[in-house]
């Protein structure tokens, strides 16, 4: 009887504090979406229902700041970093993980301090950079300074840890290349891993707000971040505007995840199957 109760005590415990947590993770979703369907007035009075503005909402956001290029430039630029950054720190995993070199740990090590160093330290020198080469207020200016993605390269060296060498090997005497191998044989078998990296690489750059703001010097080029940015530093904030820009640049990386959740715990895991 007295083991039934701690039972029992143990879980309403669990499932109380799994209930606390789980509303104060879905709540603030919950009122940005209330909130996009409401006029300001209401939100600063803390209505929490779901309101009849969203189409007018909408409406003044586009002659506002015109959501849907910014958008496109969004998707445009995380889509071609998230495919050559898996691309290129995959591939310098492999070499540092599957292949014997003289100073490669140095040289790993090294990358890994570089980790250690902000952003700011770095960002005049960048900057400076990036006029050299004439490319001020384009899209490569922030894809490519973030492909070489140093976390990266440490998350997929782990994983490639977990992979057995013999089928290397064995495919090298059979006659496999090096590009064939890493192709058909290690990354389909590593689909987990490129999965949840995909979700890190593509997070990293929708969310990438300070370099843009730097280097994106008209509307035209500009991403979401920095026009949900520009809604909230307005003299008179207009926060159901603010809430419904939100919320577009909110669903993709939800849906993303939702989308790859399976795979992405495996890949967090090291599954490799």
């Amino acid at each position: 009887m007295i083991n039934k109760l701690k039972k029992s005590l143990n879980n309403i415990i669990k499932y109380g504090f799994l209930s606390i947590v789980s509303f104060l993770s879905l709540f603030p979703f919950y009122w940005m979406f209330v909130s996009a369907t409401n006029k300001t007035v209401d939100i600063t009075n803390g209505k929490m229902t779901f309101g009849s503005e969203l189409v007018n909402n909408y409406n003044r956001l586009i002659k506002i700041s015109d959501i849907g290029t910014p958008f496109m430039n969004t998707v445009k630029v995380t889509v071609i970093y998230t495919v050559l950054a898996l691309s290129i720190c995959s591939v310098a995993a492999y070499g540092f993980e599957k292949f014997k070199s003289p100073g490669k740990e140095r040289i790993y090590a090294i990358f890994l301090f570089s980790m250690m160093i902000p952003f700011g330290a770095i960002m005049i020198p960048l900057f400076k950079l990036v006029v050299a080469f004439n490319m001020v207020n384009n899209h490569w200016a922030i894809i490519l300074p973030y492909i070489g993605q140093v976390f990266l390269i440490f998350y997929f060296r782990q994983s490639f840890k977990s992979f057995p060498n013999e089928i290397i090997e064995a495919a090298r005497i059979d006659g496999a290349g090096e590009i064939s191998i890493f192709l058909r044989i290690v990354v389909p078998s590593m689909k987990s891993t490129f999965a949840s990296a995909s979700i890190f690489a593509f997070t990293l750059q929708w969310n990438n707000f300070m370099w843009p703001l730097i280097v994106l010097q008209t509307d035209k080029m500009k991403t979401l971040t920095l026009v949900v940015s520009s809604l909230s530093s307005a003299y008179f904030v207009d926060y159901g505007i603010l809430m419904l820009a939100i919320v577009i640049a909110t669903l993709p990386m939800v849906l993303l995840f939702m989308t790859m959740q399976k795979h992405f715990v495996e890949g967090m895991v090291g599954s490799a199957k």
